[in-house]
């Protein structure tokens, strides 16, 4: 294939995913990435970054959007997680992504916004998913007192997803659809016999007192 084709295709893809996933996050309730961005920001003002980066397999975007933008006529930087890519979990190359907005975001001193909805740690991936984990806390921490960072939880949570909106300035949830906590209702109903509801256990009003 010509290469500027191959581009175009693989720009294609990158914008337009995978449709039927797309329609189970609209099921749901949940916008998808790009949409929940395009709500957000400026009308074209969004600058997608990394648009061409895919996991080793191929899958494009690596269940991340990552870009520049403006509200309200002021620069940010912004990640969206992706739930319809590996359940919006991190792995080595969204960890990557990440990272770059987030460096942008600290030599620029423009505010980052983070845009939730992952299950956390892709497992699969190993201690490499869990390095891009302490990669992007490290950030945080580095942030701190210099830029604004705000999180927006607009899907269930977990383990390493959490940590990282919780040392942020200001978190948002979204109740009945965002929640946050370490482990879902069926582990703990496993580990200890416990019946816990995703309200219950991390639901936006648990978080609010």
């Amino acid at each position: 294939m010509d290469p500027l084709n191959e581009l175009r295709q693989r720009k294609y893809e990158a914008g337009h995913g995978d449709a039927e996933a797309f329609t189970r996050q609209h099921a749901k309730g949940k916008l998808t990435a790009r949409e929940r961005i395009s709500r957000l920001v400026d009308r074209n003002s969004f600058e997608e970054i990394d648009l061409f980066a895919r996991h080793p397999a191929g899958v494009p975007g690596d269940g991340v959007v990552t870009g520049m933008a403006r509200i309200d006529g002021r620069d940010v930087m912004l990640f969206s997680h992706d739930a319809s890519v590996f359940g919006g979990s991190l792995g080595e190359v969204f960890a990557e992504k990440v990272i770059k907005v987030m460096d942008l975001a600290l030599s620029n001193r423009v505010p980052i916004i983070g845009i939730n909805d992952s299950g956390g740690a892709r497992i699969q991936e190993g201690v490499v998913s869990l390095a891009g984990y302490a990669e992007i806390f490290w950030r945080n921490v580095e942030a701190s007192g210099l830029v604004p960072q705000l999180s927006l939880i607009l899907g269930p949570c977990t383990g390493g997803a959490v940590y990282s909106p919780a040392i942020t300035d200001f978190t948002f949830m979204v109740h009945g659809v965002g929640y946050m906590f370490i482990t879902g209702p069926e582990v703990i109903r496993v580990t200890t016999g416990e019946d816990v509801t995703f309200d219950s256990l991390g639901g936006a009003e648990v978080h609010n007192v």
